[in-house]
């Protein structure tokens, strides 16, 4: 009586068919790897554009907001326009022209004794700009160390008069959106609004 052979190991075609099954699996997986890296930015980097949108939209959401500038002795009680020192022209809004500048323009967000004082001042203001270099704090131009790669810019725009807002005058609702740019393609915006409420202020 014979003893039938016993097959020990794998044949070289169950070897190659093994092969092209873990490449093709493994090319699969790198693939979604490199997918998934290419759309991700650096954790840190988008937290710190993040914290610096959080803070400069807080800074303005906690400005006064009125028709006049707050340091006007009319700021508080002005139910139009024209009831500001100046008139409708010198008012925070403008005679109703683009929120791009502050009101007066001699105010800046660096300065201790004549600083932006209202959310309207902060249409246009850019970071950096000719009074700073890099990310700076309020009263302050010297650029904050570490942020020299982040920028921000911020729009005010009137959005009053139309849904969800149609019940309120143009100009007593105003719309702040904050934008920061970063390293690796970072870009952040957030948007915050703003209510005119009695006494104006």
């Amino acid at each position: 009586m014979s003893l039938a052979k016993q097959q020990l190991g794998v044949t070289l075609v169950e070897l190659v068919v093994f092969m092209v099954i873990v490449s093709v699996a493994l090319v699969g997986v790198l693939k979604v790897l490199e997918i998934t890296n290419k759309g991700s930015a650096d954790p840190l980097v988008r937290k710190q554009a993040i914290a610096i949108a959080e803070s400069l939209l807080l800074e303005i959401e906690q400005q006064p907001f009125t028709l006049c500038d707050p340091d006007d002795a009319n700021a508080a009680t002005a139910v139009t326009t024209a009831d500001c020192t100046g008139g409708a022209a010198v008012s925070q809004d403008k005679g109703g022209a683009a929120l791009t500048s502050a009101t007066p323009n001699s105010e800046s967000r660096y300065s201790n004794t004549n600083p932006f004082d209202n959310v309207a001042d902060y249409g246009g203001f850019t970071m950096p700009d000719a009074n700073c270099a890099g990310i700076c704090s309020p009263g302050n131009n010297t650029p904050l160390g570490g942020l020299g790669a982040y920028a921000a810019n911020v729009t005010i725009n009137r959005v009053g008069a139309s849904a969800p807002y149609a019940a309120l005058p143009l100009n007593a609702v105003l719309q702040i959106v904050v934008r920061v740019t970063g390293p690796a393609n970072t870009d952040v915006t957030l948007t915050g609004y703003r209510f005119r409420y009695a006494p104006n202020i």
